[in-house]
């Protein structure tokens, strides 16, 4: 299933990606640094919900007090927790 996340406080502007279950593909950030748009999604193609919480939750840029790496974490939490439609 296919969602999207509008991001809070950071350069990026919107994630998608796609959950198989736990499991998250084809992660894409618009707008943002293009060094960390390419990278994030290599970084965390095939990982669970869990793990990419585990890994990328609570990181901070520059005093934001969140990171496209956070919001990443919150998107991917976001979409896993809503209920899937049948």
């Amino acid at each position: 299933m296919s969602f999207k996340f509008e991001t809070k406080n950071v350069c990026s502007k919107l994630i998608t990606f796609d959950l198989d279950g736990n499991v998250v593909h084809n992660v894409k950030f618009v707008g943002g640094c293009p060094g960390q748009s390419q990278a994030l999604p290599r970084l965390v193609e095939g990982m669970t919900v869990e793990e990419i919480t585990k890994r990328l939750q609570g990181i901070n840029c520059a005093g934001r007090g969140t990171s496209c790496a956070d919001q990443l974490s919150k998107a991917v939490n976001s979409a896993y927790s809503k209920p899937q439609k049948v």
